[in-house]
């Protein structure tokens, strides 16, 4: 019945995260409340780094990615566990500074950096600059020189691999806004340009072939066609890389049919393949990177909220409405991302109910899941929305003017709130 390891049910029949029994987190926070399972979230973590650690010989560092769930508090926990960090904008740069992450272990991604934001990197001295095309290796060389520094920097590379994933979030194909293109040469183009340029430093190159994927042989495939282009590169320029960063997209469980790979099954996979193609193309094993970010967070957090009205159409459906919504839960218009749901005050009875579970904006579209099994609810029960700990918060909007929910952590059956709940002051405090 559960997605992950770190939910269960008290002797009251409520639904529990980390050893709290979410209907008194709701009451105690209110609702919308994003909950997260701090000791879960440090357990995935330290599974990757271990494997990692195991299957290169220490020769590899794990790049929490930022955009699945950021705020100062995640951030100390990855600095904590021995994690680094992947930042996509110089909003995650700085909560990253802010809450004292060390710059050199924070990796710089984007495929439209501005100027400001690549000073802003550069002067808080982040240890890799991803390079997304020329017109940003141009200008990233450009703002060095005037600075009178190198650029350290990776180059995001197009592999050619279908994830078989959502067409959203495939990203490893030649159609993508990310990267540069191996099948036209555009690659090598970008390669010998880098080199060329004296404010540049090019470390080594960086790959993503998609989202919540679950199988083992794209991540081979990836990996066998970069160290392909290594050797490529090595043989057409002479200068060898010294580091590879193979992304992320590791799926995790929302539904109880999903069957995420384990984290050591894939590294010990992926590991073996870097190894043999490095010997059977005489180029060295390369530090090599990873950036799991949904798979570290996404089953460990769950969102609660408030039954408001029951309206069922007969014949039709029956609509179940919550205090929030697609402004803190977007995936589902999005992607039609599926859930588990179930009411938090009821957790050990049947889910005898197929529901559409609504949210409150004035929008036909805000729906959280379709035709969905929960429990018999009514007015004032709380809704658990499972695995919701990534691409959840990060994506929240205000739309309609609703203030975004607040985020607590729980760990051994105590809370701790991380974010505050926005107010409606919040909402006009740039207003003039």
């Amino acid at each position: 019945m559960f997605v992950s390891d770190c939910i269960n049910i008290n002797e009251k029949g409520h639904l529990t995260l980390g050893g709290c029994d979410t209907v008194s987190l709701a009451q105690e926070f209110g609702t919308p409340l994003y909950a997260f399972d701090e000791e879960q979230i440090r357990q995935n973590a330290r599974a990757y780094k271990k494997s990692i650690d195991d299957n290169y010989g220490g020769n590899g560092l794990v790049l929490y990615a930022s955009k699945a769930f950021c705020c100062k508090e995640m951030c100390r926990i990855c600095n904590e566990e021995g994690l680094g960090l992947d930042v996509v904008s110089g909003g995650e740069l700085y909560t990253a500074v802010s809450a004292g992450f060390p710059a050199k272990k924070i990796y710089f991604h984007g495929n439209n950096k501005t100027a400001a934001e690549l000073t802003q990197a550069l002067d808080a001295g982040v240890c890799r600059i991803i390079v997304d095309n020329l017109t940003e290796l141009e200008l990233l060389n450009k703002i060095a020189e005037e600075k009178g520094v190198t650029a350290d920097i990776l180059m995001r590379i197009k592999p050619g691999i279908d994830a078989h994933t959502h067409d959203f979030i495939r990203t490893g194909q030649i159609d993508s806004k990310f990267g540069f293109a191996l099948e036209t040469g555009e690659a090598m183009q970008a390669v010998k340009a880098a080199i060329s340029y004296k404010n540049i430093n090019l470390a080594g190159l960086h790959c993503h072939i998609g989202s919540q994927i679950f199988e083992l042989s794209p991540f081979e495939l990836a990996a066998k066609v970069m160290l392909k282009f290594y050797a490529d590169i090595k043989n057409e320029t002479g200068v060898e890389l010294d580091e590879l960063d193979l992304g992320g997209g590791f799926g995790i469980k929302y539904l109880e049919s999903d069957e995420p790979i384990e984290y050591s099954e894939y590294m010990k996979s992926v590991a073996s393949t870097v190894k043999e193609c490095c010997s059977e193309l005489g180029v060295k094993v390369p530090f090599i990177l990873i950036e799991p970010g949904r798979s570290i967070v996404g089953s460990a957090g769950l969102t609660l909220y408030t039954v408001g009205a029951v309206k069922t159409i007969p014949g039709i459906r029956t609509y179940v409405s919550v205090d929030g919504g697609m402004g803190d839960n977007p995936r589902y218009i999005l992607y039609q991302s599926s859930y588990e749901i179930l009411c938090a005050n009821k957790a050990n009875e049947e889910r005898s109910l197929t529901a559409t579970i609504a949210g409150k904006c004035c929008e036909s579209g805000d729906l959280i899941q379709e035709n969905a099994p929960v429990q018999q609810v009514e007015a004032g029960d709380i809704l658990a929305v499972l695995s919701t700990g990534a691409y959840n918060y990060s994506m929240a909007s205000n739309y309609n003017r609703i203030p975004r929910p607040a985020a607590v952590t729980v760990r051994d059956g105590k809370a701790k709130l991380i974010i505050k709940r926005e107010s409606y002051e919040n909402l006009t405090e740039n207003d003039i």
